[in-house]
């Protein structure tokens, strides 16, 4: 037999092979695609024979083997095909799908309370003309007590029970070190200081329904010429209003803090009875919130501010203690847990 009778042979035989092949039989079409087209298969042994042809009839051969090549190669590739579309239809029959049913509900989750109240409040400020400013939480002994007019063994430094790293390095007891630092940096040739620190801070403390070791504060600082009493006062009665209704007022109660002088605490009216008395309130119609008072002016000198010339105010706030007047809450606890069910009441 010529070397092209046996090219077509090979042909008829793989054609009709492939033919009657089942729908079922991709391994045997994958054999039998190897055994007749691989390295080792039917139609490379059968090209072997082209060296013993004449230089004439090499290329007419040749010719004929692509030409035998390329038509079982299509073959093999539309069995393939074949095989596949019956396979893809068999499961469509036996994997229904009703496409009538609802789809699945996405859950979508929402800010957590603190940082709804953190940014609500960062709003007001911004409002107001104050810059938002961050620091560390690992600060030195330096600028968080001393710099806050608490020296070494002050017993001040008692109301603030501190996890300290080293004798000088702490994780920070309040966010004023924040003050502290911008207040070194600032140019008040550019205008008066207007900032807010917000952040976590850390005191030792036994966690409890209104306690934890690890809370959220934002404090603020004015520092400027001719800063007054009465600009703290404004400031705080627009802050209360804001956070709490427009028909709020506050009163400022004499207090006692290291790094103000004269400090105040703030009450503002209560929210829920209007100041007639009720159980937020203790029965006394205010609702105490946050600390106040003019910078004291030692604060002001170890920046190198001059205290003859500049005055200021400075306040702090509790981002839990205003979402638990607010909402309600009655376990600072709850904000931590991280319970799905606590968080879905304030989307």
């Amino acid at each position: 037999m010529t070397l092209q009778e046996e090219l077509q042979s090979l042909k008829t035989e793989t054609l009709e092979t492939i033919e009657t092949m089942s729908l079922d039989g991709a391994k045997e079409l994958q054999e039998l695609r190897v055994s007749v087209l691989g390295k080792k298969g039917k139609l490379t042994e059968i090209l072997k024979g082209l060296k013993d042809l004449s230089n004439e009839m090499r290329p007419v051969i040749g010719k004929e083997a692509n030409e035998v090549r390329d038509a079982l190669t299509k073959a093999f590739e539309e069995k393939a095909v074949a095989i596949s579309n019956e396979k893809i239809a068999k499961q469509l029959e036996s994997e229904k799908i009703d496409v009538t049913l609802p789809g699945k509900q996405l859950k979508h989750g929402n800010r957590h309370v603190l940082t709804q109240i953190n940014e609500e409040i960062e709003d007001i400020f911004l409002g107001m003309g104050f810059q938002v400013v961050d620091g560390f939480e690992v600060e030195t002994d330096y600028y968080n007590f001393e710099r806050m007019n608490l020296p070494k063994n002050h017993p001040a430094r008692d109301m603030q029970d501190t996890f300290y790293i080293t004798e000088e390095v702490l994780l920070r007891t309040h966010t004023s070190p924040v003050q502290a630092r911008t207040l070194d940096n600032h140019d008040f040739s550019k205008g008066a200081l207007k900032m807010i620190s917000p952040g976590r801070v850390f005191r030792r403390d036994t966690d409890d329904a209104t306690h934890s070791h690890q809370f959220h504060q934002i404090e603020g600082l004015v520092v400027g010429e001719n800063i007054s009493m009465s600009d703290l006062k404004g400031t705080l009665q627009v802050i209360s209003q804001k956070m709490f209704g427009d028909d709020r007022k506050i009163r400022l109660r004499p207090s006692y803090f290291p790094f103000t002088e004269p400090s105040v605490e703030v009450d503002v009216s209560c929210f829920k009875c209007g100041g007639t008395g009720c159980n937020v309130c203790k029965y006394t119609g205010w609702i105490e919130i946050l600390g106040a008072g003019m910078v004291h002016p030692n604060v002001l000198e170890m920046s190198g501010v001059d205290a003859q010339k500049y005055s200021g105010f400075a306040f702090g706030l509790g981002q839990e203690r205003i979402a638990m007047l607010r909402y309600g809450i009655n376990d600072i606890r709850g904000f931590y847990q991280g319970d799905e069910r606590f968080n879905e009441q304030f989307n």
